[in-house]
């Protein structure tokens, strides 16, 4: 079968919050918990160890040798991909750390004192540590003599990427890793447009659930043959491709109800129903950027009553509405005008990812 095969020769794929098996309540062992725990992936002791496995083969497949000393620096919390990753590179380099995504100098002195020669990180977040080790800490990229740098998390500018490279003499290679579960399943090499899967059958292309504006992209889906409960699953990523024959190439869109904002994937439901018990929004909008090197995230909102455009009380409340829910820095702004028609809430992704 190719990567594109029909849905109708497996079972009809499934959205994240329909699936069966990753409800949150009835999920057992380890769980790989979203930000809204409406999904909590299952990992007993006999799945994390295969887990592992197939994390160690991919990592092996991008290029990391027995070696290397790696210094992982993805998100830990809730989700474990850090963590995971983590193990899986010590089981086959000679040694690994995880420091999470956040405090670049504490990153910066980890790299040095474990002389690692990998850093796995999400591109923006690479790019934001090299903009301070050149802005802030005046430390020369190159000095930390880095080997190979492993990409995964987000959607990223391919000449950004082969800055990245050149700027710390390091090959860039990226991951995909399952959004659900968090593990890396495939890689593409440098200056390549296809994805190589890990193994056979961990991914296919099946037509978008909804239309989206660009009617050639197709949505990648993830399969779990390695799993003691999910291996029938087929599970909708939100990720958008285009298929080049046999070949799956590597995301460019995103769709749907989750946003990809810093690695992190955003429910614009689970948005919307957390704004909706605030008394007199009438509109707000999601707004998305990346002017610098990382993601901006912004609630524009419109009031329907002047008393509550300069209400801080009412401000708080949006505020801690959206902490709530995700553990992204999502800023408030008001209108400084009152809009007297409501609206429903709406995105607006000036980076073009999301459809």
């Amino acid at each position: 079968m190719t990567h594109t095969e029909s849905v109708e020769t497996r079972p009809e794929p499934l959205c994240r919050n329909t699936a069966p098996g990753i409800a949150a309540a009835k999920a057992t062992g380890l769980l790989h918990v979203d930000p809204t725990a409406s999904t909590a992936f299952p990992l007993a002791a006999d799945d994390r160890s295969a887990a592992l496995s197939l994390t160690a083969e991919t990592l092996t497949a991008a290029g990391i040798k027995t070696t290397d000393r790696v210094v992982v620096a993805l998100n830990n919390d809730g989700d474990l991909g850090g963590v995971l990753v983590a193990e899986a590179a010590s089981e086959i380099a000679a040694a690994a750390a995880t420091v999470g995504p956040r405090g670049r100098m504490r990153l910066l002195r980890t790299l040095e004192n474990i002389r690692a020669n990998v850093l796995v990180g999400t591109p923006t977040g690479v790019a934001d540590f090299l903009a301070r080790l050149h802005l802030e800490f005046l430390v020369d990229p190159l000095d930390l003599e880095l080997r190979m740098i492993l990409l995964t998390g987000e959607i990223a500018d391919p000449k950004k990427i082969e800055h990245l490279g050149r700027e710390f003499g390091a090959q860039t290679v990226e991951l995909f890793s399952d959004p659900i579960s968090g593990i890396p399943i495939a890689h593409k090499a440098p200056k390549a447009t296809a994805l190589i899967p890990t193994r056979d059958s961990l991914i296919a292309l099946v037509p978008s659930a909804t239309p989206v504006a660009d009617g050639h992209l197709a949505e990648i889906v993830v399969r779990y043959p390695w799993h003691s409960t999910l291996s029938e699953a087929s599970i909708r990523t939100g990720y958008l491709s285009t298929p080049d024959g046999d070949s799956i190439t590597a995301p460019t869109h995103t769709y749907g109800d989750l946003i990809l904002i810093r690695g992190r994937w955003v429910s614009f439901t689970a948005l919307t129903r957390a704004l909706r018990g605030i008394d007199g929004i009438a509109h707000w909008e999601l707004r998305i950027a990346r002017q610098g090197t990382l993601d901006s995230a912004t609630v524009f909102v419109s009031f329907n009553r002047e008393s509550l455009v300069a209400n801080g009380m009412w401000h708080g409340r949006i505020a801690q509405a959206i902490t709530a829910i995700t553990p992204i820095s999502i800023d408030v702004e008001i209108d400084p005008h009152v809009r007297e028609d409501s609206a429903p809430p709406s995105i607006h992704d000036d980076r073009g990812h999301h459809l």
